[in-house]
Order: structure tokens, then C-alpha cells, then sequence
């Protein structure tokens, strides 16, 4: 298996494992749970962003930018629901 192949497995792994914490942030019932859930997720967020630059770095990872007016378009739809 590639090492691109790898790095997107585990960005997508770590994907997961943050969205998991993040609920399990959100549904804590005590002090000591969120703490718990809420360091792992940022712990796991650092790493997610860690695997993302370096696939970034090496142009495995490609982002399009947004067009201004589509931005424009898109703060002026939501700024008519306020």
C-alpha cells in the first residue's frame, strides 16, 4: 500500500475518532467525562491537522478556493434569515 493510501486511511480514521468525541463531549453527563472526551478530541484534532499538512505539504490533499461572489452569495442568504 501507497503511503497516500495510508495517510488518507488514517485522516479519515481520525475523522471519525473526533466525531466521536465531539459527542461524547456534547452528552457527558459529569465534569470529569467532558474533560475526558474534550482533551482526547483535542488531542485527536492536533493530530488529524498534523496528517492534513503533511498530505497538504506533498499535494496529496487538494482544496479548491472559493469564488468571492459564491462566498457573497452565501453571507447574503444567511444574513436574510436573521
Amino acid at each position: 500500500m501507497e503511503d497516500r493510501d495510508l495517510m488518507e486511511k488514517e485522516l479519515l480514521n481520525l475523522k471519525g475518532v473526533c466525531d466521536l468525541y465531539m459527542h461524547g463531549t456534547i452528552e457527558s453527563t459529569t465534569a470529569e467525562a467532558h474533560m475526558a472526551f474534550k482533551d482526547a478530541l483535542n488531542k485527536t484534532l492536533d493530530m488529524q491537522n498534523k496528517v492534513y499538512n503533511l498530505m497538504a505539504e506533498r499535494g496529496w490533499y487538494q482544496t479548491e478556493t472559493a469564488e468571492q461572489q459564491k462566498i457573497n452569495q452565501v453571507k447574503q442568504k444567511f444574513s436574510q434569515n436573521n
